[in-house]
């Protein structure tokens, strides 16, 4: 006679994952050889238990997500948070995102390699290249990105302020 190689009776109608242990009584994982809480052997083997969730996994689309392991069955939520409307709602102002930082930053990186004591040439050299890439991105940063943001400040600054 051969052998079985799936389970005989897999309940595929019952959508819980979660069982009553027989010896403690808590609920233990119900596609688990063993419970969790005492030890009690709930599946004669692992690869029994296994097919076992396959095959209640299959019976049903809805159940593609869940995991052997789990107690109830995952639920999708929306975990996105719009952070510039909850900082507006709390009154924070939000910078916008810059890149210019980074120029800045490239800039300091070739105007501190300028300190270490190379050649007079290549010191020279690699400070004029990290002082022009440091100038270029503070003058976007500051000047350039700031009248993209704020551009009624800009035109209004040779005039006088209304009483």
């Amino acid at each position: 006679m051969a052998k079985a190689r799936g389970p005989r009776y897999v309940d595929v109608s019952n959508p819980d994952l979660a069982v009553d242990c027989p010896r403690c009584g808590l609920r233990t994982a119900r596609f688990v050889d063993h419970c969790r809480n005492c030890g009690y052997k709930l599946w004669p083997s692992s690869v029994l238990a296994s097919a076992a969730f396959k095959s209640w996994r299959a019976a049903n689309p809805g159940r593609m997500a869940a995991s052997r392991f789990d107690l109830e069955l995952p639920v999708e939520m929306d975990n996105t948070i719009d952070f510039e409307a909850r900082a507006h709602q709390l009154g924070i102002h939000i910078f916008p995102n810059s890149n210019w930082p980074f120029v800045i930053c490239f800039g300091a990186l070739f105007l501190s390699l300028a300190a270490i004591p190379f050649e007079p040439v290549v010191r020279v050299s690699l400070a004029v290249i990290g002082g022009g890439i440091f100038l270029v991105g503070v003058v976007g940063w500051v000047i350039v990105e700031d009248v993209k943001i704020f551009p009624n400040d800009a035109a209004a600054a040779g005039h006088e302020a209304p009483h």
